[in-house]
């Protein structure tokens, strides 16, 4: 039986439990992988309230803690409502992109006007019944708009400083809609209350870990090592799983993690038919997380959007990170460690998640030589094998490809070939790349440099003695 029509023989008909049921559905879907950052007064079209108080964890049988809980969690400060007007109401067949952001804990802590630490960015495609999460990272480099270049997760910030129209969400919607050119619809944030006790009336998420992890509890004296195996975690466990910044890869692996975690809460759901059991509890677990679900969609949007994401099937979904293979680590004129994005490649990663761009993308039907012309790369092809002639015969291939070719010349002797990039085009790019097998240790990129060239592409002995040219 399908997980709609379990569903529907459990789902209740009035509109108080709907009520409750919606709230566990947004939660079921972001709930897993913002509840650890964001604060209890947030931008919201709905009215909360918030419930003080933490919950007594129980721990897992991989392993104990000795040590007791000092003190409470602080008490978030208030944080100006967005009003971010009401955007169409979802049809139902079209794609909708939702941003889930979770505010720096840090700032929630210290009282001060929270930034962003962390975005991700879902999308659902019904028509195709597909579905992709992109984590941005908060050190990205982007312009604000109505502002200068900075990081990224200073948007919700200037937003609610300056008290902008929408507020700190809004212009993190247009950043994000902007640096990545999709249109966004709607918004979701959870606070770190609501998600342990979603997690705790789940029973706990069940994950593997293939080596120790630290996970380092809210209160004093409440880090506790778990050990390799399967492991169902409570909800304060999950909270310090999910925040969790251990290992080389630091946010770019915690991004992963957060990820897999989420597709773990979604298991959890279906693979142990929890439904009625949720149902059964709702006076209680709508207690619990009314006051931290804030959204700008409406009870009947996340209980229709809900329902289907849930019946995607897994492999139907994809996970991607902006991660250091798509940008370049650097300081900022005023010191800041930052991460300047490489467009060609954050480009294609756009579209291998949403499907979309300017033009038709890199995997979509169409002659691809219309869609290079499109592009209009203007390309440098420099001969630096030892067979001469090659760049002129190259180049004269090219064009039959749809290239721009505008230089034909030598160069340096070199046995592999190289790419050189100055101007976002990335699917000439990925055309010269897949056709003479570089690698992105081959690919150089520069910033800010006119020459007159888009790509210059340095072919090596490699080229000369493989290639498909006729």
């Amino acid at each position: 039986m399908s997980f709609l029509k379990n569903i529907g023989k459990n789902f209740p008909k009035d509109r108080t439990t709907r009520i409750i049921l919606g709230a566990m559905v947004l939660l079921a879907l972001v709930g897993a992988f913002f509840g650890f950052r964001a604060v209890r007064h947030v931008v919201a079209t709905n009215q909360t309230f918030s419930l003080p108080g933490d919950p007594v964890i129980q721990q897992p049988s991989s392993g104990e803690d000795n040590g007791e809980d000092s003190g409470q969690s602080p008490v978030a400060p208030a944080v100006p409502s967005a009003g971010l007007p009401s955007p169409d109401p979802w049809d139902g067949v079209s794609r909708v992109n939702l941003l889930l952001m979770g505010l720096d804990y840090r700032d929630w802590e210290a009282g001060d006007t929270p930034r962003t630490d962390t975005m991700i960015l879902m999308t659902f495609d019904p028509l195709s019944n597909t579905a992709g999460m992109l984590s941005i990272p908060r050190d990205l480099w982007v312009p604000i708009p109505g502002f200068d270049y900075n990081k990224i997760n200073t948007a919700y910030y200037l937003g609610e400083v300056y008290n902008l129209p929408g507020g700190g969400a809004g212009l993190a919607m247009k950043t994000v809609e902007e640096f990545l050119g999709v249109p966004i619809h709607y918004y979701a944030q959870i606070d770190f209350q609501a998600f342990v006790d979603f997690i705790d009336h789940i029973d706990g998420v069940r994950l593997t870990f293939e080596e120790p992890m630290v996970l380092d509890r809210r209160g004093q004296w409440n880090t506790v090592t778990i050990e390799p195996g399967v492991v169902t975690l409570p909800g304060e466990y999950a909270l310090a799983y999910v925040r969790a910044r251990t290992g080389e890869g630091g946010d770019f692996d915690r991004a992963r993690r957060q990820q897999h975690f989420i597709m773990a809460v979604r298991d959890r759901i279906l693979e142990f038919d929890m439904m009625p059991k949720l149902v059964a509890n709702a006076p209680q677990i709508y207690n619990d997380i009314s006051a931290g679900v804030h959204t700008n969609m409406t009870l009947n949007e996340v209980i229709k959007l809900g329902w289907s994401v849930l019946e995607i099937d897994q492999n139907d979904i994809k996970s991607l990170v902006i991660s250091n293979e798509y940008t370049t680590m650097a300081e900022s004129e005023d010191g800041l460690d930052i991460l300047r994005p490489v467009p060609d490649k954050i480009r294609l990663l756009r579209d291998e998640v949403f499907g979309i761009g300017d033009i038709l993308g890199p995997v979509a039907e169409g002659e691809m030589s219309e869609i290079i012309a499109k592009e209009g790369a203007r390309v440098s092809v420099r001969n630096g094998s030892s067979h001469a002639g090659l760049a002129n015969e190259t180049a004269e291939w090219l064009r039959q490809q749809g290239f721009n070719i505008v230089e034909e010349t030598n160069a340096e002797y070199t046995v592999f070939s190289q790419i050189h990039v100055y101007n976002s085009t990335p699917y000439a790019l990925k055309f010269l790349a897949q056709a003479a097998g570089i690698t992105s240790l081959n690919i150089y990129y520069y910033e800010d440099v006119e020459n007159g060239f888009d790509i210059i592409a340095i072919l090596g002995d490699d080229w000369a003695n493989n290639n498909p040219m006729p």
